[in-house]
């Protein structure tokens, strides 16, 4: 019972001074719960069944990023433990002193950290519970539902699930404590405040040289994942630049540790200004740990800016891009003339039938088996694409083909260019709404939106390269590929169309033909309908080994597109708020630590006459190099991982690249400056004068 009191009372009385602890554990079981809550949420909403499997997968994906996300607070958790043993040292020593034995002592931090668990579970769980009623409607949201019966909603399993992850990661963080005491030494708990680092003044010369090969070190591996990223084509060679840069940014911290030192007390004026020698001493004083602490939080941070950047650039860039490439309701693709390529569509798995129906156009196709698509469209068009295997890229590249091809060694060079005839192409321009062109018989232009591809093939058009196609000589038009599209998506895959002038194109090299239009009814359900309709007729004929045309609509394009956007951003929302919460609640804490261990020293200053604010000053100064530190190193290479993972967005388009990097900012202000204040008044609370 004494032990039980004593347990009670050391946690009351620790409640103010260490918020951050609890905090964050609330919060860690907070967002645990919210997101492993949200299939509950699926329950209210009227979705489609595609949906409701896209919704199944996220939460398998993120069931599986629950488990990693648990590690990562079951570290914070037995980190904080660390720090908060360690305060705790003296009192650990008047225990022992008093004829207390460390099995006694263990009972008290099992008893403390039962009660802290069982209310943080508590709390948070509550907390969970609310946001995740928010959540229900960010989630009806996202997937464009209508909650038709929302209702207040526990998930029993979320909570079990919680519960089960929480209780091993405490359990755990028990067994680290029973084991730290039995470690301990009576001596070093009495002193162990009272020592401190000694500070060894590296050699600046050496610190120079470091600082300057890890700079090396790490250009390097800006410049391989920027502008050598087309020749990354296996994991090793992603691997290396990512192993270059955490090693080269351990170092960095290393070699700036003591050049910092170095310079600041060459600078005389400054050094012995205030209390500036002080704040640098404190931060000296734990310079070993520092180093290695820094550059976890520094990559932590990093990680956490580049995915909530990517995400939501990913996600807002696939949402404008519906509006964009998917313009029509419908579109059907017919490939034509497949016997005059039999052993290519042989060797991608089409079988004789499919390829002796391929004399048929999408439309006629659709009647052939008594189903009239046409009827469903209040309006549609008809054009066709050609190829023939005399223009490849080979042949559009011309003279730069040998430079280019050195640069770009896994480009398709062989692959055929799809034709269209200009008045085709305007058709579909004037149909989706965007931008027409007109050509001359002896001119050609090509129409890309894939940033890379287009950057390729800019390099031919500069160059004015000319083609030869069905015995004409052509001429690029432009110098540059035009912007525009054929097929429908919610992606930039436009690598390039060639247009060229209707008398041109020979009618032998037919490829394929395209049905595009758009339905008479605007309602969902019954769009719904009529895909279902085609859908089971296209299974119907596979059983038959035959196939309808290939077909991609709005509506299955903007279900898929949501799903996956809704995919990206709960994961990277999840991680990155896990990584930002972790990052500056371990600083936060280790702060907290060294200002216990500190008092005596704030204590010895108000003796020699220094008065509260310019001590507040120094704390705050203090407190500000150890969270800014690691930050602005984070901020620096975020701008090279934010154009790594640019290459791989381009894709999806990266117009909406700045909201992102600004929601960004915002979390990580919110979040990370959050904790900086939350620390900096515990911290202040913690060396205040006692009267």
């Amino acid at each position: 019972m004494m032990l039980y009191k004593l347990s009670y009372a050391n946690i009351k009385k620790s409640m103010k001074d260490y918020a951050i602890y609890f905090f964050t554990l609330i919060l860690g079981v907070a967002i645990f719960y919210v997101f492993n809550a949200l299939d509950s949420q699926t329950v209210m909403m009227d979705v489609s069944k595609s949906t409701v499997e896209l919704i199944d997968l996220m939460m398998t994906i993120l069931s599986s990023v629950s488990v990693f996300v648990s590690f990562v607070l079951g570290f914070l958790i037995i980190y904080a433990s660390r720090f908060l043993i360690k305060r705790r040292n003296k009192e650990f020593g008047i225990y022992l002193t008093l004829g207390m034995s460390k099995r006694k002592i263990s009972l008290i931090l099992f008893f403390e950290t039962l009660f802290i668990g069982i209310l943080s579970l508590i709390v948070g769980l509550g907390v969970g519970v609310i946001m995740s009623q928010i959540m229900s409607l960010v989630v009806a949201n996202m997937f464009e539902a209508n909650l038709t019966k929302f209702a207040f909603v526990f998930s029993t399993s979320a909570c079990i699930k919680t519960i089960i992850y929480f209780s091993i990661m405490y359990l755990l963080v028990m067994i680290f404590n029973t084991y730290s005491v039995s470690k301990c030494k009576l001596i070093d708990l009495l002193n162990g405040a009272k020592t401190s680092e000694k500070i060894k003044l590296k050699n600046p010369y050496l610190c120079i040289i470091i600082f300057i090969l890890s700079s090396i070190v790490l250009g390097k591996a800006y410049h391989m994942v920027t502008a050598e990223f087309l020749t990354l084509q296996k994991v090793t060679d992603i691997l290396k630049p990512i192993i270059m840069g955490v090693v080269a940014t351990f170092f960095i911290f290393w070699s700036l540790s003591g050049l910092i030192l170095r310079i600041v007390q060459s600078l005389k004026k400054y050094y012995y200004k205030g209390l500036n020698s002080f704040t640098l001493r404190q931060f000296s004083s734990k310079i070993n740990t520092t180093v290695f602490g820094a550059t976890i939080i520094c990559l932590m941070l990093f990680v956490t800016i580049c995915l909530l950047s990517s995400c939501l650039t990913m996600k807002n860039s696939m949402n404008a891009n519906i509006r964009k490439f998917a313009p029509v309701d419908a579109m059907f693709t017919q490939n034509m003339n497949m016997d005059k390529y039999y052993d290519d569509y042989l060797r991608y798995g089409y079988n004789d039938s499919q390829i002796k129906n391929s004399h048929y156009t999408a439309k006629e196709m659709f009647e052939l088996f008594n189903f009239d698509i046409t009827s469903y469209f209040k309006d549609y068009i008809e054009v066709n694409t050609y190829a023939t295997e005399d223009l490849t890229m080979n042949h559009t590249l011309g003279s730069k083909l040998d430079s280019i091809r050195t640069e770009f060694p896994f480009l398709a060079y062989d692959t055929k260019e799809p034709i269209m005839k200009i008045s085709d192409y305007n058709k579909v321009a004037r149909f989706y709404g965007i931008q027409e062109y007109a050509l001359n018989s002896d001119e050609y232009i090509i129409i890309a939106d894939f940033k890379s591809m287009v950057n390729v093939r800019n390099i031919a058009l500069e160059n004015g390269e000319v083609i030869e196609l069905f015995g004409h000589t052509l001429k690029p038009k432009y110098k540059t590929c035009q912007d525009g599209f054929l097929e429908m998506s919610s992606q930039h895959i436009n690598t390039g169309i060639i247009l060229v002038a209707d008398n041109i194109v020979d009618e032998e090299y037919l490829f394929q033909n395209h049905l595009i239009g758009n339905y008479k009814t605007t309602n969902k359900k019954e769009i719904m309908k009529i895909e279902n309709n085609i859908n089971k007729l296209d299974e119907d004929l596979k059983a038959s080994v035959y196939l309808l045309p290939s077909g991609s609509t709005k509506l299955a394009i903007k279900e898929a597109t949501t799903g996956l956007s809704a995919m990206v951003t709960f994961i990277g929302l999840y991680l990155g708020v896990i990584f930002l919460i972790s990052s500056a609640a371990i600083l936060g804490l280790k702060e907290l630590s060294e200002s216990s261990d500190n008092k005596e020293r704030f204590k010895m200053l108000r003796k020699i006459g220094a008065d509260e604010k310019v001590i507040n000053k120094a704390l705050l100064r203090q407190i500000l190099i150890f969270f800014t530190l690691p930050l602005i190193i984070a901020l620096i290479h975020s701008v090279f991982g934010i154009m790594f993972a640019v290459k791989i967005l381009e894709v999806f388009g990266t117009d909406e690249l700045l909201p992102s990097i600004i929601a960004t900012a915002i979390f990580i202000v919110i979040i990370y400056g959050g904790y900086f204040l939350i620390t900096y008044y515990c911290s202040k609370n913690i060396i205040k004068e006692r009267y």
